[in-house]
């Protein structure tokens, strides 16, 4: 067995790489204002290329599948925030009370949009439904997650969530992405041919981000306030979340009566949360916040959802290529 599938992506070791970045070298000044600045346009071009990408066809091809499309939305908006919430007695004492703000924010985050089709895809499942599902939630993140947040500040006594904040999420989230809708008509085509392009602008602004975020946050102290046993709570807590999603995801679809293929895009769309959305969400909502402490637990929930649903995946998937296999061995070839 080849040792390169334990070693991590190049992702990967790029985030880890700009969280040491910025705690060597954090920028400040007016070098901080300039990365804003880049970051804010990097996040609207980023949202901007999401909605001309998105196929109005597929949406309409998977929407019809609502039964599905509702225990997905309902895992990823109402599930997550109800464990989040309920569990607070456990979690809390693992992590810092800033720390257990940054995992409402993750159990309020849409679903991940490429990497739950890519693993239907992987696991043999329901790919229609699939892009359907998870860009619906992506979309309707834009507006579920800032409500969530406002009630999350409002119970931690942090005050709701103010009008500018609403204004930002328009203005540097919706308008791109309604504009790249609308532009899909005449650039659609090109922005699919280019997929590897919105690879880059997505990878690239979830750094520019990240960079900016843990530079504020170094500079205000971040790894003074995070010793190692708060870092393994951090993350314990993750594991304990994405474990409940993923059962209640695989046996709520079997006692819904869902059939396998649609079982496996409940469970890849409904038990995932999205770095590229959560990040750019938390630069626009928790102004003012410790904005490090705020991704840290997206950041490491994303690592640990990639490596756990690739092996989910290869295990959903043996089972038809074996059925494939002997079916293809018992009956003869018409050709």
């Amino acid at each position: 067995m080849s040792l390169r599938r334990f070693l991590p992506d190049r992702f990967t070791c790029a985030l880890v790489g700009t969280v040491l970045m910025a705690s060597l070298l954090p920028c400040r000044g007016t070098t901080a204002t300039v990365f804003e600045v880049l970051t804010d346009g990097a996040i609207a071009l980023l949202f901007f290329l999401h909605g001309a990408k998105l196929s109005r066809e597929a949406v309409v091809a998977g929407a019809t599948h609502w039964r599905l499309h509702l225990i997905v939305l309902a895992s990823t908006f109402v599930l997550f925030p109800l464990l989040g919430w309920l569990l607070r007695p456990i979690l809390l004492p693992l992590v810092t009370p800033d720390l257990y703000l940054g995992v409402l924010f993750l159990c309020a985050l849409p679903s991940t949009v490429q990497s739950s089709i890519a693993f239907t895809s992987m696991a043999r499942g329901n790919i229609p439904a699939a892009i359907c599902a998870a860009s619906a939630s992506s979309l309707l993140g834009i507006f579920v997650t800032p409500l969530w947040v406002g009630w999350m500040l409002e119970s931690h006594g942090q005050g709701g969530m103010s009008w500018h904040a609403v204004g930002s999420i328009v203005s540097q989230l919706l308008v791109p992405f309604v504009t790249g809708q609308i532009a899909q008509r005449w650039i659609g085509g090109w922005v699919s041919r280019h997929r590897g392009m919105l690879a880059y602008v997505d990878q690239g602004s979830i750094l520019l981000v990240v960079y900016t975020a843990f530079s504020a946050s170094v500079l205000q102290g971040l790894w003074k306030q995070m010793p190692p046993p708060v870092l393994g709570g951090l993350l314990a807590v993750n594991a304990v979340l994405l474990t409940l999603a993923l059962l209640a995801t695989r046996y709520g679809a079997r006692a819904l009566g869902f059939n396998r293929e649609d079982e496996i895009t409940i469970v890849f769309c409904g038990s995932k949360k999205s770095l590229a959305a959560g990040v750019p969400i938390a630069k626009v909502l928790f102004a003012g916040h410790p904005l490090g402490t705020i991704v840290l637990p997206i950041m490491l929930f994303h690592q640990i959802q990639l490596m756990t649903c690739a092996v989910l995946a290869r295990r959903y998937a043996r089972p038809v290529e074996w059925r494939g296999e002997h079916s293809s061995l018992a009956t003869p070839s018409k050709d």
